[in-house]
């Protein structure tokens, strides 16, 4: 299984597009499953102490961690930039999972990180915090990020992803995601 993170809880985010679209190429690439996780979907549970325990994670947080997290082996996260990082969500979620079989969920799996940006940049720093906090929960981060940036560039009238130039970078990061043993 290839588990796709779009990392961002705003409502009607862009982020979530670029997920969407390299979920539709990625499926006409590879016979494994695809799943996309959007933390906008996330909403339902609330930040509290009990989240960091073993027997009271949010059920919302179990699911995800034992339908989702723990049968993958690949991820490709896509990371808006927030405050020159990515969004305190991504770390949330990773925290939280991180609690209660850890191994299991992270350890000695691949990823891969797509920044999301208005400006210039297709959030580099935030890509390189993430891969920091990914290496520390035991994964192999796939040296080659992608930096999407001046995103409505890519984007039509009614803010929909279009475009073969934005296909053929995110299918170069399929093949480099499909080919990261």
């Amino acid at each position: 299984m290839i588990t796709i993170l779009s990392g961002s809880n705003r409502n009607d985010n862009h982020t979530l597009k670029f997920a969407q679209l390299a979920k539709q190429l990625l499926q006409k690439t590879t016979k494994e499953e695809v799943v996309l996780v959007d933390m906008a979907a996330l909403a339902s549970w609330s930040v509290t102490g009990d989240m960091y325990g073993n027997t009271s994670q949010p059920a919302v947080i179990k699911q995800l961690q034992d339908e989702i997290i723990i049968p993958s082996q690949k991820f490709w996260f896509f990371v808006p930039e927030y405050n020159g990082s990515y969004p305190g969500i991504v770390k949330l979620v990773l925290d939280a999972i991180s609690v209660r079989d850890s191994k299991e969920s992270f350890q000695n799996k691949k990823a891969i990180v797509t920044g999301v940006a208005s400006g210039r940049a297709g959030n580099l720093r935030g890509m390189d915090h993430l891969a920091d906090v990914l290496n520390h929960l035991g994964m192999f981060v796939h040296p080659n990020k992608l930096p999407i940036s001046s995103i409505y560039k890519y984007m039509d009238d009614n803010k929909m992803v279009v475009g073969e130039e934005i296909k053929e970078l995110l299918q170069k990061q399929i093949s480099q995601l499909l080919n990261f043993n």
